[in-house]
């Protein structure tokens, strides 16, 4: 006789067993051995087994030893050729995907990790001394000492908990509102429940106590020495604030008439209220003998080998503000406009009406998104975002959403074809589009797309935003001997610009658009190699002491969320969208850190990226 399921059968409780071993996977902690992460892979396909074919029975059993000898250091060559013969053999000959994809995947991690594998053999041990990290602070670009600060607003000792971020970043606030936490990537807090919203933390600080009312630390004597920053953004801001407390005199030359780069002119209000950033700023034009030079722009208003001439050394940080043009015919249409440039228009008070306009924006990542909530703050009557596949959104996940709330539609699957402009204005009157399908998975696990044989099809739209990038203004820089590949300035991971022993680069400029954290960061790095450059060694005190750590019950608890102004009100203004924590929530949400930094990997040491 037939029956139903029973309820709550063993799959079922197995099922609950799997969701929570999903954040396990995801928070794999960083500076574990590559070897052993594939092998832990390897063994739940040997789990997965039905145990009917030998191949994937009895063959992943055999690589699993195999690879465990090679991680022990117990391994000769011989053995990865034999590892090899057996996978392809296993891949070729298993029943079902269980044994192909677990052959397969010790296949790639042969050719992905290859110096893994000599290492392991040769010197018995990893390429690189790996040892595992204090998530939250190794996935922050900048290195800020995340448990530290989070301890210190369990203690509601809010003005310490800022001097432990700007020990490493002189941005808090901005940071609070547009930082896209990596840091929280690969919390170990996962293991329980949901990572700690550190962004979240941080904001509850700055809520708490503004910037500009905490005193910086007092600046080293005077060193008698001039450095120039290119660039009023966050990297240059960043280097301003490092070299000026270790004594130097910093001189900072900005293209516009206020400093913030990016964070005032691309970043809506809505996200990132400029008096909140003018906080961070006035903090650090406090911090030492620091002078500004706004309206200045290198090859018109002064010369870059006359600011080398004058400075001992030279930071340049101008970011990526220039957005890109589509190259085709009509792009440079009155009514097509890249993304980057519309934030900033509309930034600079040049508030446009598109009552009645349909928009349409070409474009998945965060520039895209926040142009695609500007325009509905514009009172546009629609705005459609098209991609060409699901993975060309870059953006934050909640970004999108808070897109979708407030009202813009989006569409995948669209590949764009060609701007029809009117004959008679110019104007960008409609968009030809093209159908796709979903083809194979690349190298790199993206989905590729290829032509349906569904007709292109007309969309009508009265603007075009390009949200398709941004380049850097490097022209009058490569004029003067500043080496420039491909629209960036040449320079290493010390930010040392190739040739040029007294000139420094990072940021956007150098990586092309990236976030606000990795700019501070490059910023810090280029703040304390330009002080090696000069001779000196100089360290920031942090004059706090952070709380000792106390055990964690480990109680599965929910994680507290920024919660937002309802979309129907956010949409018709640009007020600041988040609401504030109250104390309790985050009280609750300092209180589920794990403390990293004493439990499991032991204390933070002096030297991140040092």
């Amino acid at each position: 006789m037939r029956s139903l399921k029973k309820k709550d059968s063993v799959n079922d409780r197995i099922d609950i067993v799997l969701r929570k071993f999903r954040a396990r996977m995801t928070s794999y902690p960083p500076g574990m051995c590559p070897l052993v992460l594939y092998r832990s892979l390897l063994q739940i396909s040997m789990n997965q087994s039905c145990g009917k074919c030998v191949p994937c029975r009895d063959g992943l059993v055999e690589v699993d030893h195999l690879l465990k000898s090679v991680i022990d250091g117990d391994a000769t060559e011989d053995v990865l050729k034999t590892i090899e013969k057996k996978c392809r053999m296993i891949a070729r000959t298993s029943d079902c995907a269980v044994g192909t994809v677990g052959a397969n995947l010790i296949l790639d991690s042969l050719s992905e990790f290859a110096d893994e594998y000599e290492s392991h053999i040769k010197k018995r041990r990893c390429s690189e001394n790996t040892a595992q990290t204090i998530p939250c602070v190794t996935l922050c670009p900048a290195h800020v000492d995340v448990p530290g600060y989070i301890a210190m607003i369990k203690e509601e000792n809010y003005s310490g908990a800022i001097k432990v971020i700007r020990d490493k970043n002189p941005l808090p606030t901005a940071c609070a509102m547009v930082c896209e936490h990596p840091c929280e990537r690969k919390c170990r807090r996962s293991l329980i429940d949901a990572p700690i919203n550190i962004r979240g933390l941080k904001k509850y600080a700055v809520d708490s106590v503004k910037a500009d009312e905490v005193d910086t630390p007092l600046p080293n004597v005077s060193t008698g020495r001039k450095i120039a920053i290119v660039g009023g953004g966050p990297s240059g801001l960043t280097a301003a604030y490092f070299l000026a407390l270790m004594g130097h005199e910093v001189h900072i030359y900005e293209e516009h008439e206020k400093l913030g780069g990016m964070l005032r002119y691309g970043i809506p209000e809505y996200r990132l209220p400029k008096e909140r950033l003018d906080e961070d700023i006035r903090a650090i034009l406090k911090s030492g003998d620091i002078k500004v030079f706004t309206g200045t722009k290198i090859g018109k208003d002064i010369t870059f080998n006359k600011i080398r001439q004058e400075h001992d050394a030279v930071y340049v940080g101008i970011g990526a503000q220039l957005g890109n043009r589509m190259p085709m015919e009509g792009a440079d249409a009155e009514n097509a406009v890249p993304a980057a440039d519309f934030l900033q228009e509309v930034a600079s008070g040049e508030l446009k009406d598109l009552t009645g306009k349909r928009v349409v924006l070409i474009g998945g990542g965060n520039v895209a998104m926040d142009a695609a909530r500007t325009a509905a703050r514009l009172n546009a009557e629609t705005i459609h975002v098209f991609t060409r596949k699901r993975d060309d959104y870059t953006a934050l996940e909640s970004e999108i959403e808070a897109a979708k709330e407030e009202g813009v539609r989006f569409r995948t699957l669209l590949s764009f074809l060609n701007i029809e402009t009117d004959k008679e204005t110019g104007h960008v009157c409609a968009v030809w589009l093209q159908p796709e399908i979903v083809s194979v998975i690349d190298e790199f696990g993206f989905v590729t797309t290829e032509h349906s044989s569904n007709y292109p099809y007309r969309f009508k739209c009265d603007l075009l935003i390009m949200g398709v990038g941004q380049r850097s203004d490097v022209e009058s820089f490569d004029k003067e001997g500043v080496p420039v590949n491909r629209g960036r300035i040449v320079a290493d991971e010390m930010c040392m610009v190739e040739g040029m022993a007294d000139v420094f680069s990072g940021g956007d400029c150098v990586t092309g658009p990236s976030t606000a954290i990795n700019a501070i960061a490059a910023g810090q790095v280029a703040a304390f190699n330009i002080d090696e450059y000069l001779g000196y060694h100089h360290k920031i005190r942090l004059d706090e002491q952070i709380p000792a750590a106390l055990p964690n019950p480990c109680i599965p608890t929910g994680r507290a969320e920024i919660e937002e102004k309802d979309p129907f009100e956010r949409k018709t203004n640009f007020e600041h969208v988040e609401l504030p924590m109250t104390c309790e929530e985050a009280m609750r949400e300092a209180g589920r850190c794990l403390r990293c930094d004493h439990y499991g990997c032991g204390a933070i040491e002096g030297g991140w990226g040092e």
